[in-house]
């Protein structure tokens, strides 16, 4: 970011990692993160309070938008993938997934806020294991004696080659899903915060810091900037989607007949 010495600083990984604001020394300290956090989860609670504690057939705007939201994971994930009766059984788990990870990501471009409260690993990391876990489950549910031998031990496969493959199919589905979960959704917001703070700070020190004719390089920051924040609207979203779709494919396999 920009500095009093006169010189232009970048954004650093150090954003991630703030200070506590209240409660500091204590075991329920808080920092900027967790705050935005807070905040996220009250927004999504408010929101679906105000969107359905009047609920009427001919909906408003609010509430079609809220049906419409909710509609978008029960039709286009849930049913899609799961069919009617699996994706009746955990749709609750794919909505809470999607709301939260969208609102979470949404926060990184509101002002006042400006980061994503899922650009830390922890809530990236517990909602993968959540989703690690309604997997396991899924597949247990379906088939106790089977899911596990099934998913190490394909059929059709030569005796001898279990030795290659169980340990890969094990790392692949076992080790490789929650991490990769994890860190696509991190990755993707810590990026796109760097950037939008890159663009802002750019803009701010060739106005106020470069002066003169570095101002028209402030213009083009500026134009960047407000374009990659549209962006970044449509990456929160389509990561919520993503992640939430991933989850619910997690669980298609695993109460796919073969198990």
């Amino acid at each position: 970011m920009s500095a009093d010495d006169g010189e232009f600083h970048g954004p650093s990984i150090e954003e991630f990692f703030p200070g506590p604001l209240l409660f500091e020394g204590t075991a329920f300290e808080i920092n900027r993160i967790m705050l935005v956090r807070f905040v996220a989860v009250a927004a999504l609670i408010l929101v679906f309070w105000l969107g359905t504690r009047r609920m009427r057939v001919v909906p408003g705007r609010f509430q079609s938008l809220v049906e419409m939201g909710l509609d978008l994971v029960r039709v286009n994930i849930a049913d899609d993938l799961l069919g009617k009766k699996d994706g009746k059984r955990f749709l609750p788990l794919l909505t809470t997934i999607f709301f939260m990870v969208l609102f979470m990501n949404l926060t990184g471009v509101i002002p006042l806020l400006n980061i994503a409260g899922t650009s830390v690993i922890g809530v990236p990391l517990v909602l993968a294991i959540v989703a690690y876990v309604a997997f396991i489950y899924a597949g247990v549910k379906k088939s106790p004696k089977n899911f596990f031998k099934n998913s190490l031990f394909p059929a059709g496969v030569p005796w001898p080659v279990y030795i290659i493959v169980t340990p890969i199919e094990f790392i692949s589905t076992f080790v490789i899903r929650p991490i990769t979960l994890t860190l696509r959704l991190m990755m993707n917001m810590i990026v796109g915060h760097l950037l939008l703070v890159l663009f802002f700070s750019a803009t701010q020190f060739f106005f106020f810091t470069a002066g003169g004719g570095w101002a028209i390089l402030g213009v083009g920051s500026l134009a960047f900037g407000l374009v990659f924040t549209l962006f970044e609207v449509l990456v929160a979203v389509l990561q919520a989607y993503v992640f939430a779709l991933l989850t619910a494919v997690y669980i298609q396999l695993a109460v796919a007949e073969e198990h």
